[in-house]
């Protein structure tokens, strides 16, 4: 194992209508293992409001590079569901600082291409995979959405006891669509040569898992972990997560 003093500090990228809350239960077991940890908000999240220019892929690009400027030593990206497109960017633009990036049921795409175009082909296919999108409130101006809390019991949080996924529901918060509908752009000789873990949950109804295992087949040479859940695997399955995201940094 590395000594302390080399080990990885995780940076984990929440996704969309979430926020850093969403690692609560999975921040305690790195740090049990020796490893910092550094869980951030997005901009346009409630706990990190923003002007419009940056809510966007640039505004996290800079509080992701500001939040990791002081920390020492090597970085490890995780990014949740719609995280993985901005822990993609992030590696690609901190690619000498970082040791690997990790996905959970995570957009991992080919550079240039986005989420919704990577659905709209395979829903021809698997119907199931437009997940969320007829669930969402939007904003009169259709600039940002919230999901309601059914919806998020039955497509995010399906495994967790009804109480349980009730309470997390009311955390879930407006999304603005400058965080949200993202692309990375990125190239082999920086992102592309970075070691990726791929954590997918066979049982997601949000990126599920025909869309998980295109996105592995797009972008391959992820080392990959398969767990029976739903779309929050950190929540769910948090020691399993905790294991496979330890073995990786090791």
């Amino acid at each position: 194992m590395p000594e302390p003093e080399n080990k990885p500090t995780f940076v984990l990228i929440h996704g969309a209508w979430a926020g850093s809350w969403v690692w609560d239960a999975l921040k305690p077991e790195l740090e049990a293992a020796g490893h910092r940890v550094l869980a951030l908000d997005m901009p346009g999240n409630p706990q990190h409001p923003a002007a419009a220019e940056d809510i966007s892929m640039a505004g996290c690009m800079e509080h992701i590079a500001a939040a990791c400027a002081e920390i020492e030593g090597p970085l490890l990206l995780v990014g949740h569901s719609g995280g993985g497109v901005i822990v993609t960017q992030a590696g690609e633009m901190l690619a000498e600082r970082v040791a690997g990036v990790a996905y959970l049921a995570g957009m991992m795409l080919p550079s240039g291409l986005g989420f919704a175009e990577l659905t709209t082909e395979l829903i021809q296919n698997h119907p199931e995979a437009v997940g969320i999108w007829p669930h969402l409130h939007w904003a009169e101006d259709r600039q940002s959405s919230t999901v309601p809390p059914e919806a998020v019991c039955e497509i995010f949080l399906q495994d967790l006891p009804r109480h349980q996924a009730m309470a997390a529901a009311q955390r879930f918060c407006s999304q603005p669509e400058g965080t949200r509908a993202l692309v990375a752009n990125w190239t082999a000789e920086r992102f592309g040569r970075l070691p990726r873990l791929y954590v997918e949950a066979t049982e997601d109804r949000s990126v599920v898992l025909a869309a998980q295992r295109k996105m592995q087949a797009l972008v391959p040479g992820a080392q990959v972990v398969s767990l029976p859940c739903g779309h929050v695997p950190q929540v769910v399955q948090t020691a399993a997560v905790a294991a496979a995201l330890l073995a990786f940094a090791n």
